[in-house]
């Protein structure tokens, strides 16, 4: 049976893809406990032990503000790790899948940015996640790298369950309204990566030399776009239209929410105004269509049951 090692199982989208991918091999997945992608030998030793033939990388450093003040070790995390287990996946003969972000644009460009645009990163965050890419480039064993955006899911931290967790607390939420993007569900993103997997024939012997030749960059988002407050907005209607006894994103008060710019809500890190990816490479590449912002949200806040 294959072997896919799993980095990154206690976040957001490594816990999906450990339910997704157990379907196409055995799954072997690595915390932090097991793997630190912060120590170059520790990360060899867990690929080296597991012996898999995928390596599906969905660890990363994500406190985006923080990284401002802790550039080193994300790019220790986000920069260097990416290009070590690119080299051991080489060393192996296996292929790596490795999730990107949004972040790696300055988000001055008026339309989605495309593959062939040039990452202009314009904080801590992004500039050690392009590195990771460069990183993985740079070995040229079987890759592909899937830049994703605004996650969020039902675990872990995200701007979902940090709205419900505001909403409980506060009568008003003042929500930035000139930031675009595509929120995208952890789920979501774990099932195309499996459809991707299976188009290329994971598990056949061809498989390698596929995924080779198919090898890059693709951004891997929900279809659509809108911004925080209106993602806030959504999530809001979702929870307030629940049932109590039904789900776990109910809410029996909605608070008012209010749109507030940029300059309104300063970060220590920056944040590009427009982050929408275009997916049109990847719908081409593999057949892909990925599903509306809007209906993924929908699906996400009715599954979880009380």
């Amino acid at each position: 049976m294959s072997r896919i090692l799993v980095a990154g199982k206690n976040g957001q989208v490594g816990f999906e893809l450990q339910r997704r991918l157990a379907r196409l091999g055995q799954v072997m997945a690595a915390g932090r406990d097991e793997m630190d992608l912060a120590d170059p030998d520790s990360i060899r030793r867990t690929v080296r032990e597991t012996a898999p033939d995928l390596i599906v990388n969905a660890a990363a450093y994500t406190a985006v503000d923080q990284a401002e003040s802790e550039p080193e070790l994300a790019r220790a995390i986000n920069g260097v790790a990416p290009g070590i287990l690119a080299e051991e996946a080489k060393r192996a003969g296996a292929a790596l899948i490795h999730y990107s972000t949004d972040y790696v644009f300055d988000g001055t460009k008026a339309a989605p940015y495309t593959e062939d645009d040039e990452p202009r990163p314009i904080n801590a965050y992004g500039r050690t996640k392009l590195a990771g890419e460069r990183a993985i480039q740079a070995v040229d064993a079987p890759h592909l790298i899937l830049r994703a955006s605004w996650i969020y899911g039902a675990r872990g931290k995200n701007f979902l369950l940090t709205i419900m967790r505001l909403a409980q607390e506060r009568e008003t939420l003042s929500i930035v309204d000139d930031q675009l993007g595509a929120p995208t569900w952890s789920r979501a993103l774990a099932a195309a990566s499996g459809s991707i997997l299976e188009h290329l024939g994971y598990g056949q012997p061809a498989f390698r030399e596929a995924c080779a030749e198919k090898r890059g960059i693709y951004n891997l988002t929900a279809a659509g776009q809108t911004s925080w407050h209106g993602f806030a907005a959504a999530i809001l209607a979702h929870a307030a239209s629940a049932q109590p006894d039904e789900s776990a994103f109910a809410l029996a008060r909605v608070p008012v929410l209010k749109a507030i710019t940029t300059e309104q809500y300063p970060t220590p890190a920056q944040r590009p105004r427009n982050s929408v990816l275009s997916n049109a490479k990847v719908q081409s590449a593999f057949g892909l269509v990925m599903p509306d912002w809007k209906s993924s949200l929908a699906d996400c806040m009715s599954s979880e049951r009380r």
